[in-house]
Protein backbone atom coordinates (compact mmCIF):
# COMPACT_ATOMS: atom_id res chain seq x y z
CA UNK A 1 0.00 0.00 0.00
CA UNK A 2 1.21 3.50 -0.78
CA UNK A 3 -0.25 6.53 0.94
CA UNK A 4 0.82 8.61 -2.05
CA UNK A 5 -1.99 6.88 -3.96
CA UNK A 6 -4.44 8.28 -1.42
CA UNK A 7 -3.16 11.78 -2.12
CA UNK A 8 -3.73 11.23 -5.83
CA UNK A 9 -7.25 9.88 -5.32
CA UNK A 10 -8.28 12.64 -2.90
CA UNK A 11 -6.70 15.45 -4.93
CA UNK A 12 -9.34 17.88 -6.16
CA UNK A 13 -7.49 17.97 -9.49
CA UNK A 14 -7.98 14.23 -10.03
CA UNK A 15 -10.16 14.17 -13.19
CA UNK A 16 -13.21 12.60 -11.57
CA UNK A 17 -15.70 15.39 -12.36
CA UNK A 18 -16.27 16.62 -8.83
CA UNK A 19 -15.43 20.23 -9.74
CA UNK A 20 -18.74 20.48 -11.60
CA UNK A 21 -20.81 19.60 -8.52
CA UNK A 22 -21.47 21.66 -5.40
CA UNK A 23 -22.74 18.93 -3.07
CA UNK A 24 -25.95 20.87 -2.51
CA UNK A 25 -24.19 24.14 -1.71
CA UNK A 26 -25.60 26.04 -4.68
CA UNK A 27 -29.19 25.31 -3.63
CA UNK A 28 -28.33 26.08 0.01
CA UNK A 29 -26.80 29.43 -0.94
CA UNK A 30 -29.88 30.46 -2.89
CA UNK A 31 -32.14 29.36 -0.03
CA UNK A 32 -30.12 31.48 2.39
CA UNK A 33 -28.83 28.53 4.39
CA UNK A 34 -25.20 29.33 3.54
CA UNK A 35 -24.24 33.00 3.85
CA UNK A 36 -20.64 32.84 5.06
CA UNK A 37 -18.01 30.73 6.77
CA UNK A 38 -20.02 30.01 9.92
CA UNK A 39 -23.10 28.74 8.09
CA UNK A 40 -20.88 26.87 5.62
CA UNK A 41 -19.39 25.00 8.57
CA UNK A 42 -22.86 24.11 9.85
CA UNK A 43 -23.86 22.90 6.39
CA UNK A 44 -20.73 20.81 5.95
CA UNK A 45 -21.05 19.31 9.42
CA UNK A 46 -24.61 18.22 8.69
CA UNK A 47 -23.57 16.78 5.34
CA UNK A 48 -20.60 14.96 6.86
CA UNK A 49 -22.69 13.16 9.47
CA UNK A 50 -25.46 12.14 7.02
CA UNK A 51 -24.62 11.66 3.36
CA UNK A 52 -20.91 11.77 4.15
CA UNK A 53 -21.23 8.87 6.58
CA UNK A 54 -23.28 6.88 4.08
CA UNK A 55 -20.80 7.51 1.27
CA UNK A 56 -17.83 6.66 3.48
CA UNK A 57 -19.45 3.37 4.53
CA UNK A 58 -20.19 2.37 0.94
CA UNK A 59 -16.65 3.25 -0.13
CA UNK A 60 -15.14 1.29 2.76
CA UNK A 61 -17.32 -1.72 1.98
CA UNK A 62 -16.27 -1.64 -1.68
CA UNK A 63 -12.63 -1.41 -0.66
CA UNK A 64 -13.13 -4.48 1.52
CA UNK A 65 -14.38 -6.45 -1.47
CA UNK A 66 -18.15 -6.48 -0.93
CA UNK A 67 -20.24 -7.23 -4.03
CA UNK A 68 -20.39 -3.97 -6.05
CA UNK A 69 -23.87 -4.75 -7.33
CA UNK A 70 -25.22 -5.17 -3.79
CA UNK A 71 -23.52 -1.95 -2.72
CA UNK A 72 -24.90 -0.07 -5.72
CA UNK A 73 -28.41 -1.23 -4.84
CA UNK A 74 -27.80 -0.13 -1.25
CA UNK A 75 -26.67 3.28 -2.48
CA UNK A 76 -29.80 3.60 -4.59
CA UNK A 77 -31.99 2.76 -1.59
CA UNK A 78 -30.23 5.43 0.47
CA UNK A 79 -30.66 8.15 -2.19
CA UNK A 80 -34.38 9.07 -2.43
CA UNK A 81 -33.80 12.01 -4.81
CA UNK A 82 -33.81 11.00 -8.50
CA UNK A 83 -31.63 14.03 -9.24
CA UNK A 84 -29.01 12.89 -6.74
CA UNK A 85 -29.09 9.33 -8.07
CA UNK A 86 -28.41 10.66 -11.57
CA UNK A 87 -25.58 12.88 -10.28
CA UNK A 88 -24.04 10.01 -8.30
CA UNK A 89 -24.00 7.75 -11.36
CA UNK A 90 -22.53 10.45 -13.60
CA UNK A 91 -19.79 11.04 -11.07
CA UNK A 92 -19.27 7.31 -10.75
CA UNK A 93 -18.87 6.93 -14.50
CA UNK A 94 -16.32 9.76 -14.68
CA UNK A 95 -14.42 8.44 -11.66
CA UNK A 96 -14.37 4.98 -13.24
CA UNK A 97 -12.77 6.39 -16.39
CA UNK A 98 -10.11 8.16 -14.36
CA UNK A 99 -9.46 5.18 -12.09
CA UNK A 100 -9.12 2.69 -14.96
CA UNK A 101 -6.59 4.96 -16.65
CA UNK A 102 -4.65 5.46 -13.42
CA UNK A 103 -4.82 2.03 -11.79
CA UNK A 104 -5.74 -0.58 -14.44
CA UNK A 105 -7.65 -3.41 -12.82
CA UNK A 106 -9.77 -6.37 -14.05
CA UNK A 107 -12.20 -5.64 -11.22
CA UNK A 108 -12.71 -2.07 -12.40
CA UNK A 109 -13.14 -3.32 -15.96
CA UNK A 110 -15.80 -5.80 -14.86
CA UNK A 111 -17.80 -3.20 -12.92
CA UNK A 112 -17.55 -0.74 -15.82
CA UNK A 113 -19.11 -3.39 -18.09
CA UNK A 114 -21.81 -4.19 -15.53
CA UNK A 115 -22.73 -0.51 -15.09
CA UNK A 116 -22.19 1.20 -18.46
CA UNK A 117 -24.11 4.27 -17.28
CA UNK A 118 -22.13 4.41 -14.06
CA UNK A 119 -22.33 2.87 -10.61
CA UNK A 120 -22.81 5.14 -7.60
CA UNK A 121 -19.74 7.27 -7.01
CA UNK A 122 -18.92 6.04 -3.46
CA UNK A 123 -18.93 2.44 -4.69
CA UNK A 124 -16.57 3.29 -7.53
CA UNK A 125 -14.42 5.28 -5.10
CA UNK A 126 -13.97 2.23 -2.90
CA UNK A 127 -13.14 0.07 -5.91
CA UNK A 128 -10.62 2.68 -7.09
CA UNK A 129 -9.02 2.71 -3.65
CA UNK A 130 -8.81 -1.09 -3.74
CA UNK A 131 -7.21 -1.02 -7.20
CA UNK A 132 -4.69 1.55 -5.91
CA UNK A 133 -3.68 -0.75 -3.06
CA UNK A 134 -5.45 1.31 -0.41
CA UNK A 135 -7.54 0.03 2.48
CA UNK A 136 -11.10 0.65 3.71
CA UNK A 137 -9.99 3.41 6.08
CA UNK A 138 -8.37 5.28 3.21
CA UNK A 139 -11.51 4.93 1.10
CA UNK A 140 -13.70 6.09 3.97
CA UNK A 141 -11.52 9.13 4.66
CA UNK A 142 -11.52 10.05 0.98
CA UNK A 143 -15.32 9.82 0.73
CA UNK A 144 -15.88 11.74 3.96
CA UNK A 145 -13.47 14.45 2.89
CA UNK A 146 -15.16 14.80 -0.49
CA UNK A 147 -18.51 15.26 1.24
CA UNK A 148 -17.31 18.52 2.79
CA UNK A 149 -14.55 19.74 0.48
CA UNK A 150 -16.88 19.92 -2.52
CA UNK A 151 -19.38 22.29 -0.86
CA UNK A 152 -16.55 24.36 0.66
CA UNK A 153 -14.85 24.85 -2.71
CA UNK A 154 -18.16 25.59 -4.42
CA UNK A 155 -19.06 28.23 -1.82
CA UNK A 156 -15.84 30.09 -2.57
CA UNK A 157 -17.12 30.49 -6.12
CA UNK A 158 -20.77 31.05 -5.23
CA UNK A 159 -20.27 33.71 -2.54
CA UNK A 160 -16.73 34.90 -3.31
CA UNK A 161 -15.94 33.53 0.13
CA UNK A 162 -12.32 33.97 1.18
CA UNK A 163 -10.65 30.62 0.35
CA UNK A 164 -8.66 30.88 3.59
CA UNK A 165 -11.92 30.89 5.52
CA UNK A 166 -13.25 27.91 3.53
CA UNK A 167 -10.08 25.94 4.20
CA UNK A 168 -10.26 26.80 7.89
CA UNK A 169 -13.75 25.27 7.95
CA UNK A 170 -12.33 22.00 6.62
CA UNK A 171 -9.54 22.06 9.18
CA UNK A 172 -11.98 22.55 12.06
CA UNK A 173 -14.04 19.60 10.81
CA UNK A 174 -11.02 17.29 10.59
CA UNK A 175 -11.50 15.56 13.98
CA UNK A 176 -15.14 14.86 13.16
CA UNK A 177 -14.14 13.58 9.74
CA UNK A 178 -11.82 11.07 11.38
CA UNK A 179 -14.61 9.85 13.64
CA UNK A 180 -17.03 9.50 10.72
CA UNK A 181 -14.45 7.50 8.76
CA UNK A 182 -13.90 5.18 11.74
CA UNK A 183 -17.67 4.62 12.07
CA UNK A 184 -17.90 3.92 8.36
CA UNK A 185 -15.17 1.27 8.45
CA UNK A 186 -16.76 -0.42 11.46
CA UNK A 187 -20.11 -0.53 9.67
CA UNK A 188 -18.51 -1.87 6.49
CA UNK A 189 -16.89 -4.69 8.45
CA UNK A 190 -20.22 -5.51 10.09
CA UNK A 191 -21.82 -5.67 6.65
CA UNK A 192 -19.53 -8.60 5.80
CA UNK A 193 -21.60 -10.73 8.19
CA UNK A 194 -24.94 -8.95 8.25
CA UNK A 195 -25.28 -7.68 4.68
CA UNK A 196 -25.78 -4.14 3.41
CA UNK A 197 -28.57 -3.49 5.90
CA UNK A 198 -25.77 -3.00 8.44
CA UNK A 199 -24.54 0.06 6.55
CA UNK A 200 -25.72 3.48 7.77
CA UNK A 201 -28.78 5.02 6.16
CA UNK A 202 -28.59 8.54 7.60
CA UNK A 203 -30.89 10.91 5.75
CA UNK A 204 -30.63 14.59 4.85
CA UNK A 205 -34.11 15.63 3.64
CA UNK A 206 -33.16 19.26 2.93
CA UNK A 207 -30.35 18.10 0.64
CA UNK A 208 -32.78 15.85 -1.21
CA UNK A 209 -35.39 18.60 -1.56
CA UNK A 210 -32.77 21.14 -2.58
CA UNK A 211 -31.38 18.76 -5.21
CA UNK A 212 -34.77 18.34 -6.85
CA UNK A 213 -35.35 22.10 -6.93
CA UNK A 214 -31.82 22.71 -8.22
CA UNK A 215 -32.25 20.22 -11.07
CA UNK A 216 -35.19 22.26 -12.37
CA UNK A 217 -33.35 25.58 -12.52
CA UNK A 218 -32.93 26.82 -16.09
CA UNK A 219 -29.59 28.42 -15.22
CA UNK A 220 -27.12 27.15 -12.63
CA UNK A 221 -23.39 27.21 -12.05
CA UNK A 222 -23.06 23.57 -10.89
CA UNK A 223 -24.54 20.31 -12.14
CA UNK A 224 -25.80 19.45 -8.65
Amino acid sequence: MTRAALLVLADGRFPAGGHAHSGGAEAAVRAGHITGAESLEDFCRGRLHTTGLVAASLAAAAALGHDPADLDAAADARTPSPALRVAARKLGRQLMRAARATWPSPELDAVAREFPKGAHQPVVLGLAARAAGLGPGDAAHCAAYESVSGPATATVRLLSLDPFDATAVLARLAPELDRVADRAVAAARSAAADGTDALPAASAPLLEIGAEAHAAWPVRLFAS
